[in-house]
């Protein structure tokens, strides 16, 4: 047998520019929802929140990336709180990571490759409190960047160590981007999946028939990830990669981790207007999630 006869009995299928549609949809039939990314405190989750109703689009769930460490008890209520009552997804991302701890490599170009993984038992025990912390204050979404930490979270909740509900989203930054990584990612308990930024649409096409659960693609990049912005691809997307979290408002960022502000979080609900413009204007038919639908990691 050959290597891609193999691949394919195994569920990995190669595409080429006459992609079929994505038959795959969120629970509730939808294909798309959005992701605002890079809010990093109460102020600017609260921005975010009225620029929704200046520019009267809708965002499913928005992402805090600096780490939860970082973040008081205060902050994380309010923002849970926040989210809640607007009936967002409030995903936090795991605070220890390689370059916030004493290692030296993570700060070298070749060492770099390490990205935000957890180093010895020490870091990887700290980052399961962390997570503990945020779900003890209410949150259920989780933003994780380390292979090995994913599979002991999700060994800890299906031993209700962790509640049933709180989902695991795996960072762009854990640098994974083709079907076979997705798929083992699946399997040690990912809810949602963002590959590496820059897949072209057959490559994300290959990730989607590998995989159920859904895509969190980038729309736009700050400048530190590229800078490139996908406006015009969304509709294509939706139709190849779906479900998807349409990943949008990064372009207002100067890097990762970027403490948005409140007028910032503004900005960035703007790019979430043109992305859906774009998509109204060339996709009409394509169905977004309504606001609060059942399977949303909400706070409680």
């Amino acid at each position: 047998m050959n290597t891609s006869n193999f691949l394919e009995k195994i569920g990995i299928i190669k595409h080429d520019e006459n992609i079929s549609d994505s038959i795959k949809r969120f629970p509730d039939g939808a294909q798309y929802r959005f992701e605002v990314p890079g809010i990093q405190k109460p102020g600017a989750l609260e921005g975010l929140l009225d620029a929704l109703d200046k520019y009267e689009v809708m965002v499913h769930r928005v992402t805090q990336t600096k780490g939860i460490m970082l973040l008081t008890d205060q902050e994380i209520i309010e923002m849970a709180d926040m989210a809640r009552d607007a009936r967002i997804e409030l995903f936090l991302g795991v605070g220890p990571r390689a370059t916030y701890d004493t290692s030296a490599s993570a700060k070298t170009p070749e060492g770099a490759r390490i990205g935000y993984r957890l180093r010895g038992y020490d870091n990887l025990s700290y980052a399961i409190e962390d997570v503990r912390r945020a779900v003890d204050l209410g949150v259920r979404g989780i933003v994780v960047y380390d292979e090995g930490l994913l599979w002991v979270l999700n060994k800890m909740r299906e031993e209700r160590e962790l509640p049933a509900n709180v989902h695991f989203k795996v960072s762009a930054h854990c640098g994974h981007g083709n079907p076979a990584s997705a798929l083992l990612l699946e399997k040690i308990g990912a809810d949602s999946f963002n590959p590496v930024r820059d897949l072209q649409i057959p490559m994300l096409a290959s990730v989607r028939e590998a995989i159920n659960i859904p895509l969190d693609i980038h729309m736009e990049n700050p400048k530190s990830s590229g800078g490139f912005i996908r406006h015009y691809e969304a509709p294509e997307i939706i139709r190849n990669a779906c479900p998807v979290y349409l990943k949008t408002g990064g372009a207002v960022a100067a890097h990762h981790g970027y403490d948005t502000t409140r007028k910032e979080a503004g900005e960035r609900v703007k790019q979430v207007l043109l992305v859906q413009s774009m998509i109204n204007r060339f996709y009409p038919d394509a169905v977004m999630s309504n606001r609060g639908v059942a399977d949303l990691a909400l706070p409680e």
